[in-house]
This record gives structure tokens, sequence and C-alpha cells, in this order.
């Protein structure tokens, strides 16, 4: 049985401590919030769950095993480093930390701890990513050429972060999954229209080796919640709309193709007479079958399953910080006017 520790009970925080509750492998021992009417909440639901505002009793405790946190980004790193220093296994909310160099630290204390460090990179345990991604593995989609990705609504305005910080951890990790492998350069352009000095709507542009290109457009400043991926290939095109309850992946029998009869297939063509373009517009729509899991609950699973058996996490410390990494390059191009920058 593992003993678990909740830090932070706000908004992400009882819904871990709903999935580990329900996990027969653990038992969630803890929880931990400044907020005393949020305590007495998870209190009511959980009566026997400990209670605490100070986050030291539970790195104090030995009974405890893991904790999981979720508070805001700027407290992550002294609240792991407190944690995986006091030998617990940490899994930490996204993004993992407020700058790559905290991040890094962390991945070597839990190194030398001999300690699990992970990150709640939620959309990488969902099915439905799943099977984007089993579909791009197996070559349905063909060559791919692009990514276009926007993740909108209206607020939830941060005060000491901005739209990027806040909203793109979720593609960027999405992104870091289906492709497998990070960006060559960024080019991103915002503003700053409710907040001074907080960009609350932003469009970065990334390129990848083979002439890959993905596009995100994150905003606090729509009228309507999007979440939607569209990804374009040489054979088939692939958009999954997460707002859906239904049918949330669909697949396009469409695409175009350069034709030139009587001349061979590998031929380079020199001029506009010696090819034509052939547009494929097929009717058929396929919409696969996606397994109903709630995606936290893997995640948590996942997360006591590497415990128990000494695994490295899907979402480890080296993934949340590739994630960082890239939202550190998006912000160094904004601050830049649109300059592209090469990705470190």
């Amino acid at each position: 049985m593992i003993n678990v520790a909740v830090i932070g009970c706000g908004y992400w925080g009882p819904n871990l401590i709903r999935n580990f509750s329900n996990n027969k492998n653990c038992s969630v021992v803890y929880c931990c919030d400044l907020n005393e009417d949020r305590l007495q909440h998870i209190k009511t639901l959980y009566p026997d769950i400990k209670l605490t505002k100070d986050y030291t009793d539970i790195i104090n405790d030995p009974k405890v095993d893991a904790v999981a946190i979720a508070t805001p980004v700027s407290t992550h790193f002294n609240i792991a480093s407190d944690c995986l220093k006091n030998d617990k296994h940490v899994l930490v909310e996204k993004p993992l930390t407020s700058n790559s160099q905290d991040a890094g630290a962390l991945i070597k204390l839990s190194e030398e701890q001999g300690k699990i460090l992970m990150v709640d990179q939620t959309f990488e345990y969902s099915s439905a990513v799943n099977k984007v991604k089993e579909i791009i593995d197996n070559g349905e989609l063909g060559k791919i050429f692009t990514f276009d990705m926007i993740r909108v609504n209206l607020g939830l305005f941060q005060k000491d972060i901005n739209v990027v910080w806040d909203l793109a951890p979720h593609d960027l990790s999405i992104l870091n999954y289906l492709i497998g492998d990070v960006p060559e350069s960024i080019v991103s352009v915002g503003e700053s229209f409710v907040l001074e000095n907080i960009e609350d709507d932003v469009r970065a542009t990334l390129r990848y080796k083979n002439k890959v290109m993905a596009n995100i457009h994150i905003s606090w400043l729509s009228p309507e919640k999007i979440r939607k991926l569209t990804i374009v290939g040489n054979k088939k095109m692939l958009v999954f709309d997460d707002t859906l309850p239904k049918e949330k992946i669909k697949i396009y029998d469409k695409g175009v193709t350069i034709q030139k009869d009587n001349l061979p297939k590998d031929k380079y063509y020199d001029t506009f007479d010696e090819f034509q373009l052939v547009y494929r517009s097929g009717e058929e729509i396929t919409v696969p079958e996606i397994e109903d899991v709630e995606p936290l609950k893997d995640m948590c699973n996942h997360f006591l399953e590497c415990i128990d058996k000494n695994k490295t996490p899907k979402t480890d410390g080296n993934s949340g910080l590739k994630v960082i990494k890239i939202i550190e390059t998006i912000n160094k191009s904004l601050k830049q006017k649109g300059k592209e920058v090469k990705f470190e």
C-alpha cells in the first residue's frame, strides 16, 4: 500500500485525491492547503484524510511515500525539492517548474535520491491522444506536413504568468509525444491586451526537421472554448476536437498530389506545364473508436506503478523539462517581436 499526500486542494487537487482514493493500491493520508474552507470541503468527502496548512507536516511524516503537488507553478520547485530531500516520490502538476534551470535541478535531485519525479501532463494519458499517436505511427496519414492547434477561451487571466505558461503546456506535451522530437526553431507573436506585460493572445510556429511544421494559437480572449488539433498528411487528414462528447477524432480521405501522365513518379518537375495538381476529395470520413477512460485515472495509476516497479514514468522530469524549454523559446521570440529563435 502506497501512502499518498496531496498538496493543493483548489481546482486540480480534488481530482487527484479522488483518483488516488479510488485506487486499491494506495491510500490518501494527507491533504494540504492554505485555505481552511477547501480543507473542510475535502474532509466532508474523505473523513479519514488528515488536514494541514503546513506541507512540512507531510514531508516530515515517514509514513508518506509519495506527494502530488497541485499548487501555483511559482511554488513547484521549493515544494518538490523539499519532498525529494525527504525521500518522497513526487508528482507535479504541469508545468514542472517556472524555468528550465529549476527543472534541471529537480531532475538531478530525484536521481540522487533515487525517487520518482513525474509531471502530470494528463493529455499524454488520454485515449484520444493515444489513438492519434497510433494513427500517425501506423502511417495512415502518410508523411505529416502540419499540426494546427487551437486552445482558446475567455479567461481565466493570471497575474504572474502569461497565456503561454498557462495554456501551452497541454499542446506542447501533446506535440512532443506525437512527433517524438523537439522543434528546431520557433517564431511567435502576441500581445498584452488586458494586463500590461502579460500576453493574453499568442500565436507560435514551431519548425521541426523533415519539413514538419506546427502552428499553435492560445488565447484568453475568445468568446468560445476551442480545443482542436488538425493534422495534415500527404495521404489523409485528421481532426481531433476535445470539446466533443463523442466522435472526438475524424479522419478525412482528402489531400493533394502532383501527377503527370507518362512521366516517372520520381521525376523532378521544372515547369508548371510538366505537372498537374490532383485534388482528392473523398467523401469517406472515418471515426475511430476510443476507449472511454478518464486520462487522470490512467496517469495516477501509472505514477503508482512506477513507484511500485521502479519504472521511468512516461512523463518524467525530462519530458517536463522539454516543455519548459519550448515555452521559454516561445517567450524569447515574443520579446524579440517575432524573431525566429533556435531551440536549444
